[in-house]
């Protein structure tokens, strides 16, 4: 049974041992034997000694926590991203506190103000689909702590941006639909405000400038990539004249523009191809399969955590960068004609 009335002194004095000794010896301090650590490790245990964790953080002015904040867990991206996170958090001896913006700026300040108050050592950031405005993430710099954006990048100063290269694999994947014989091929965008929906969608338009298409803005719808957007946007595209492929910004909505035109006979791929974007399960499994790109989801997570640590112990250097990964086309049968 654990005692939390047992001190290090209560300890120092069973042993005949200095009380600085038992505190580093707890404390793993290589300044200490290993046969003095476990003597004392033992009589630790055998008294019933518990840390006092609250008091170790106050006085180191560390809680050994960070911040995690993703705009929905529910996105298989996200949880793997989060799972690369815990993991390497969890070597380190880190707790992890993890919110979810719903996409709603607002809801992203209050929980920057929450984790701020919690005194977190540091956030992990994939910003929200509206936020425009730094502020927030600013006045968390200013109380000295590190903040680290990741698959959303971000133009704010001294902080750390690991992404992909989505204008690349965005090329890539207008120029795949293109090389299967599509000539009127929609985008499914995010918000334009956003340089991640921006890189993509620079990426399509750079496809087709190679190829001789032209770039016609009807073309380049833009939503929140819900369902129920791409359940819209499939309406929209029926509007507009012989659309013959769609690049999505992610699967949630080409999975749900694809069942639509499922449903009012559309075909897929040979009438409509689709390129998805962030590989959820279902879209392996799904008829037709969905043509999608794989992202380094649980990697960027494990290199975002270690960064983070990097800054959280040196916070002088290793700001303003960005770290570039590199993502995967992956074809299945959606996009083949």
């Amino acid at each position: 049974m654990r005692n939390n009335n047992i001190t290090i002194h209560d300890i120092s004095k069973a042993l005949g041992i200095d009380s600085s000794t038992v505190s580093r010896a707890l404390n793993n301090s290589p300044r200490v034997s290993q046969k003095t650590k476990d003597k004392i490790v033992s009589k630790a245990n055998e008294m019933g000694y518990q840390r006092n964790s609250l008091a170790s953080k106050l006085r180191t002015n560390k809680t050994h926590s960070i911040g995690v904040i993703v705009p929905r867990i529910s996105r298989h991206f996200f949880s793997s991203v989060i799972a690369g996170i815990e993991e390497t958090a969890f070597d380190a001896g880190y707790d992890v506190i993890i919110c979810q913006s719903l996409e709603s700026f607002e809801r992203e300040k209050k929980l920057m103000e929450t984790l701020s108050s919690n005194r977190v050592d540091g956030i992990l950031i994939s910003i929200s689909m509206e936020t425009t405005s730094y502020e927030h993430f600013k006045e968390y710099q200013k109380q000295g702590f590190p903040i680290l954006f990741f698959d959303r990048p971000c133009n704010l100063a001294d902080s750390t941006n690991i992404i992909i290269d989505d204008y690349k694999i965005s090329f890539e994947a207008t120029e795949h639909l293109i090389q299967q014989g599509c000539k009127n091929i929609a985008h499914f965008s995010g918000p334009a405000a956003l340089d991640l929906y921006k890189n993509r969608t620079n990426g399509y338009k750079a496809a087709l400038i190679k190829y001789g298409i032209p770039i016609r803005d009807e073309y380049i719808l833009e939503s929140h990539l819900m369902k129920e957007d791409g359940i819209a946007l499939a309406k929209k595209i029926l509007t507009l004249p012989k659309v013959d492929a769609v690049f999505s910004s992610n699967d949630a909505a080409a999975i749900s523009a694809m069942q639509y035109l499922k449903e009012n006979g559309i075909r897929i791929p040979q009438d409509i191809a689709f390129v998805g974007f962030s590989n959820e399960p279902i879209s392996a499994v799904m008829e037709p399969s969905l043509t999608t790109i794989k992202q380094p989801d649980f990697e960027m997570g494990k290199i975002a955590t270690s960064l983070l640590f990097d800054q959280i112990k040196n916070k002088s250097g290793h700001k303003n960068q960005t770290k570039i990964l590199e993502p995967e086309l992956v074809i299945r049968n959606s996009s083949q004609k």
